[in-house]
């Protein structure tokens, strides 16, 4: 008789370990960085970033599709580059008798070190098809 009255207990036991590990992605800092390292990136969604090194310069490419280039705001202090992006939605739609609104936001903001070579005076962006790319020549 024991058996079955823990039956249902473990069931939703087992439900709620289910529920918890659904959204355990969302709470949990990315991969990487630690759970007091809240200035590293912060925002609803973590762009792609690649950094590479060529010759004389950085290159550091970010993956931000449907933002323009007006949407992203960069700076540079203490050797630290940051990257913010906000998008604001907003759409109306009449159609069939409904009126359908829309509104959101779409934002990031990452932190990237740079090199002690890196030179922030010789600096460069270009934005084209979503993808920011950002020049850094060296000292």
């Amino acid at each position: 008789m024991a058996s079955d009255l823990q039956q249902p207990t473990q069931i939703l036991s087992r439900f709620q370990q289910d529920f918890n590990d659904l959204f355990r992605p969302f709470s949990e800092p990315p991969c990487g960085f630690s759970a007091d390292d809240k200035s590293a990136i912060t925002g609803e969604w973590i762009p792609p970033v690649n950094i590479h090194e060529a010759g004389s310069q950085f290159f550091i490419s970010i993956n931000t599709p449907r933002m323009d280039a007006k949407d992203v705001e960069l700076s540079i202090e203490n050797g630290i580059l940051s990257i913010k992006a906000e998008r604001k939605l907003h759409r109306n739609e009449y159609r069939n008798g409904y009126y359908r609104n829309d509104c959101g936001q779409e934002n990031f903001y990452r932190r990237v070190s740079l090199p002690e070579s890196a030179d922030p005076a010789k600096i460069s962006t270009k934005f084209r098809d979503g993808v920011l790319t950002i020049t850094l020549g060296k000292r």
